[in-house]
């Protein structure tokens, strides 16, 4: 697990490499590819929890 102290040292490293102007454009593509792969995550469950119903009600 993670702790706060190893977030501060990760972020500190991150903006000395990246620079502040293209720190929030890598934070806002680093959620758009989280977003996108929970939601597809999402559709494999769902579509898996629907094959289980289809094949109980049989």
């Amino acid at each position: 697990m993670i702790g706060v102290g190893s977030m501060v040292v990760i972020g500190a490293v991150a903006l000395l490499i990246f620079g502040p102007k293209k720190l929030p454009e890598l934070g806002r593509a680093a959620g758009d590819t989280l977003r996108e792969f929970k939601s597809s995550t999402k559709g494999l469950t769902d579509d898996d929890d629907r094959k289980e119903d289809k094949k109980e009600s049989k």
